[in-house]
C-alpha cells in the first residue's frame, strides 16, 4: 500500500458529493476520484466510466467471484455498489491519493481495510428533517425509493462515531473549507 485514501461517507442528501466535487476541482494535482461500480440504471446526465461503471448484476457477481472488489455491498434491495481494486491502483499509479464518495458501510469497510492509509470523514447533516427536505427537493426518486433512503439514513447516522472525523454540514461553504483543511493535513503527513 503506497498510496492514501480519503473517504467521504454520509447518508444520501447530506452533501458529500458536492464537497467531494469542490475538493476535486481545487486539488486536481493531488487527488483523483474513485469511480464506483454499480448495478443501478444511470440517472439523467450520468456517464458510464465517469460517474459510475454501470454493469449488470450478473457481471457484478462475476467480478465478486473473481475477487476484483476491495469492498462491495447491496446498498438497496437488488442494487449493488462496489470499489474495484483496479480503480485504486489506477489512481495510485498517477501518484495521487484516491478520494471516495461512498455510502457509510462501504466507507467503514475501506477504513478497516486500509487503516492509517485512509482518512474516513462522515458528513453529517444538521438534522434528519433537513436531510429529508434535501432528498425531497432533488425530485429524482419515487416515493418508495425516497422512503427507503430516509429509513437507511436514520440507520447510517448511528455509524458517525466510527469515522475519524465528523464534518457537520449546516453551512456548505464552511463544510468545504473544513474538508479542505482536513484533506491537506492528511496528505501532508
Amino acid at each position: 500500500m503506497n498510496g492514501k485514501l480519503i473517504i467521504f461517507s454520509a447518508p444520501s442528501g447530506a452533501g458529500k458529493t458536492t464537497i467531494v466535487k469542490r475538493l476535486l476541482e481545487k486539488y486536481t494535482d493531488k487527488i483523483a476520484f474513485s469511480i464506483s461500480a454499480s448495478t443501478r440504471e444511470p440517472r439523467a446526465g450520468e456517464v458510464d466510466g465517469s460517474d459510475y461503471y454501470f454493469i449488470s448484476k450478473e457481471e457484478f457477481l462475476h467480478r465478486i467471484a473473481k475477487k476484483e472488489f476491495v469492498e462491495f455491498e447491496e446498498v438497496y434491495s437488488g442494487t449493488f455498489y462496489g470499489t474495484l481494486r483496479s480503480e485504486i491502483e489506477r489512481i495510485w499509479a498517477q501518484g495521487k491519493a484516491v478520494i471516495f464518495d461512498i455510502d457509510v458501510v462501504g466507507g467503514l469497510h475501506l477504513k478497516r481495510k486500509f487503516g492509517e492509509h485512509a482518512l474516513a470523514i462522515f458528513v453529517q447533516p444538521p438534522t434528519l428533517d433537513v436531510l429529508i427536505e434535501r432528498l425531497r427537493g432533488r425530485g429524482t426518486d419515487s416515493e418508495d425509493k425516497l422512503r427507503e433512503r430516509i429509513e437507511k439514513a436514520g440507520k447510517e447516522l448511528a455509524f458517525a462515531e466510527q469515522f475519524d472525523v465528523i464534518l457537520k454540514n449546516d453551512d456548505l461553504e464552511e463544510a468545504c473549507k473544513e474538508a479542505s483543511a482536513l484533506v491537506l493535513n492528511f496528505l501532508n503527513r
